[in-house]
């Protein structure tokens, strides 16, 4: 798979949970962009099908080839926008609506504006001097390398999982919920449908330390509060075959469960040797 990441960072005090709030400013800058519609209303829209904008905040049922990146409670923004398969081709755009966004619209209820930002793409800068220089490959390779039979995996966002349709609970989750909401997710992205994780899910949860938390967001199109909890804190596994391992890792990049698009279900995985 292929991926590409566009990383901000900016001196801005930031809220405890920036998800929401980064999303939605940035899908108001993102319309902004590519909208080619002079009433910008995407309902009977001659180029929904060919629309970023579209795809990235209006396709219903459907799993988006991008997520947003970053850790709760962080003192100032400090977030990434990471793109996936055909998705990556559209980084500029969204690096001119990162930039709008920042400069010219401004995030939260006060519109407040960010004067001293960076951005980079694949850790390459692509803001200079307040110009946006791009380098000539937007993407980049998903290496997995090594393997590790025991690891801990630490839910640094809450994950939201569904299960007999029903969200787990932290007594609840199991190896298997992780592995195949991961893997289900890499197969959508590919345009992959009702694959079945090939291997055996081999591996033991020997301990957790997981706690709900409890995240809500203001939805302007519903007109209502949303949940967005779901279980953060730290599992310990041992006994994994590589195939899990390889999951597990990939889940670093594409990110576990629901509302990914929002920052949901960031997952780190550190093995044994790791230090």
């Amino acid at each position: 798979m292929k991926y590409a990441k566009i990383s901000v960072k900016s001196a801005n005090k930031a809220p405890f949970f920036i998800g929401s709030q980064v999303r939605g400013a940035l899908g108001y800058a993102l319309k902004k962009v590519v909208c080619v519609n002079y009433k910008y209303k995407c309902a009977e829209c001659f180029a929904q099908n060919s629309c970023l904008y579209y795809d990235f905040y209006e396709q219903k049922n459907t799993y988006h080839d991008y997520r947003l990146d970053y850790e709760l409670g962080a003192d100032m923004y400090d977030f990434s926008v990471l793109l996936f398969e055909k998705a990556c081709d559209k980084a500029p755009y969204l690096i001119s609506a990162l930039y709008l966004m920042l400069s010219e619209f401004g995030l939260g209820k006060e519109r407040s504006k960010h004067e001293h930002f960076n951005m980079s793409l694949n850790d390459t800068p692509c803001l200079i001097s307040g110009k946006i220089t791009l380098p000539k490959i937007f993407s980049q390779d998903i290496k997995i390398e090594g393997f590790c039979t025991d690891v801990s995996v630490e839910f640094v966002t809450p994950l939201r999982i569904k299960k007999d349709n029903v969200f787990v609970k932290d007594d609840k989750i199991e190896l298997k919920d992780i592995i195949n909401s991961i893997y289900n997710r890499q197969m959508r992205i590919l345009g992959r449908r009702d694959k079945r994780f090939a291997y055996e899910i081999k591996g033991e949860i020997t301990s957790k330390d997981l706690r709900f938390l409890d995240l809500r967001r203001y939805s302007n199109r519903q007109q209502t509060a949303m949940n967005m909890g779901g279980i953060i804190g730290k599992i310990e596994l041992c006994g994994l075959n590589k195939e899990c391992y390889e999951v597990l890792k990939l889940g670093e990049i594409l990110g576990a469960g629901k509302q990914t698009a929002f920052g949901l279900g960031k997952i780190k995985v550190k093995g044994n040797n790791d230090e």
